[in-house]
Formats: structure tokens, C-alpha cells, sequence
């Protein structure tokens, strides 16, 4: 039970790999709050949560991007909990397209939420965190952040402000005992993976030492190591959990 008596906070865990993390922290024993836009999917895996774990779970809806929303998760939170432990920074979304085809809109609306969205988060937790001098906050990057791709030039650039969001706070809250690490996915199977044609599929794998993509599971994993006391002097680093594909 390494998260026994551990509030956390987990953003787009719905589904995908923000829910892998709530399950994987449930059983742990932490106490969870589901955060996603998502309202009725948010609603659904809190249940699902409650019921196979045991454990305490609430619910707050809505959109990172959005600083009043993210004000009051952390306030909703601390009223139903006292404290905040863990910050999981996991919701992001893609909108792709090439650098010359790419709209203003769907640049503005990727690095809103996956760049914006983390600064919300964090900006709106880190009173509560200094006051209690504790606190675990971990960002989910991603290998396109450190190599680009093609036809992400949003999501790249919004995952590699990720890793220098995670350096910058991780060397602001040091002094307050907030220890701020990032974990960086590769290709992991999602819904967001399983819209790639066959094809798309088989080109990333082969780009992959290890000949697959990863499962939401090895992403949880990872963070759970940041979230648990094994890592308690370690700070501002990015865990590649990506099969190689970026060493």
C-alpha cells in the first residue's frame, strides 16, 4: 500500500492513461479525484473505481485550459479531502496537421490544454502544497516533445514545454519539499493510437527496439514510482518509458 493515506489529484482519467493511473493509485490505497471534461465517462469510472477498489473517489468536471475550473478542483478537493498529496498532469488531446495546413485554432486549442492546462494545475495547487511543505507532482510528456513528429508541431511543442515546465518548478519548489518529475510515454495503445491505420501502426513500430507499443499499464507504473515515497530524492528528471524508440 505505498500511497496509503495519499490524496490524488489526476487529470484526463477518464480513460486512456489517466484512468490506468487512478486504478493503479486505487490500488494502493490512495484516495482519488477523477478530473476530465468528460463529465458522464468521469462519472462512470469513479463508480467503476469505488466498487473494485474500495477506496474513497469523487468526481469534478470540466476543462484545464480554463484557470476558474482549475481553482476549483483544487478547492473542491481540499474541502472533501484537507489535502492534496499528488498532482497527476495528464490531460491532453492532439488536433494534427501539417505546419502549413495547421489552423490557428487547432494550434491555440492543443497547447491550451496540454501546455496551459499543466500551468493551471500547478499554479492552482502549489499555496496548498507549500503550506503543507510535501507534495508530489508529475506531468505526462511525451517522446515527440524530445524528437518532433511529423504533423504535431501543437503536440510537440506543447509535450516539450511540458519537460521545461517540470525542470523549472521542480527547481522553484525544491526548497518546499514538492518534488516535480515528468513521465514521458511513447507510443502506447489508446484510443488515440487505435485511430492510426494499419500501416501508420506498423512504420512507428518499427522505429521501436522493443517491437510494440507500450500498454497504459507501463505508464501507471512509472508514475507510480514518482508518486511513492521510492523516489523521494529525485526531482526534475523525465523517465522515458517509450521501448527505446528515444534513448
Amino acid at each position: 500500500m505505498k500511497l496509503y493515506g495519499k490524496t490524488a489529484i489526476i487529470t484526463g482519467s477518464a480513460q486512456g492513461i489517466g484512468k490506468a493511473i487512478a486504478e493503479i493509485f486505487a490500488l494502493e490505497k490512495a484516495k482519488i479525484v477523477i478530473s476530465d471534461i468528460n463529465e458522464k465517462l468521469a462519472k462512470k469510472t469513479a463508480n467503476e473505481i469505488k466498487s473494485k477498489y474500495d477506496t474513497e473517489v469523487i468526481t469534478v468536471a470540466g476543462d484545464v485550459s480554463d484557470k476558474e475550473y482549475c481553482k476549483n478542483l483544487i478547492k473542491i478537493s481540499l474541502e472533501k479531502f484537507s489535502k492534496i498529496d499528488i498532482l497527476i498532469n495528464n490531460a491532453g488531446l492532439t488536433k494534427d496537421n501539417l505546419v502549413i495546413r495547421m489552423s490557428e485554432i487547432e494550434w491555440d486549442r492543443v497547447i491550451a490544454v496540454n501546455l496551459k492546462g499543466v500551468f493551471n494545475c500547478i499554479k492552482a495547487i502549489a499555496k496548498s502544497m507549500f503550506k503543507q511543505k510535501y507534495g508530489k507532482i508529475i506531468n505526462i510528456a511525451s517522446v515527440v516533445g524530445e524528437i518532433g513528429n511529423f504533423g504535431q508541431i501543437n503536440y510537440s511543442a506543447s509535450k516539450g514545454g511540458v519537460i521545461a515546465i517540470t525542470k523549472t518548478c521542480a527547481k522553484e519548489f525544491a526548497a518546499k519539499n514538492i518534488l516535480v518529475n515528468a513521465v514521458s510515454p511513447g507510443f502506447i495503445r489508446t484510443e488515440m493510437t487505435n485511430k492510426l491505420t494499419e500501416s501508420q501502426k506498423q512504420f512507428l513500430i518499427s522505429k521501436i527496439p522493443l517491437s510494440r507499443f507500450g500498454d497504459v499499464s507501463d505508464i501507471a507504473k512509472a508514475v507510480l514510482f514518482f508518486a511513492s515515497d521510492d523516489s523521494s530524492y529525485i526531482t526534475g528528471h523525465v523517465l522515458a518509458v517509450n521501448g527505446g524508440m528515444y534513448m
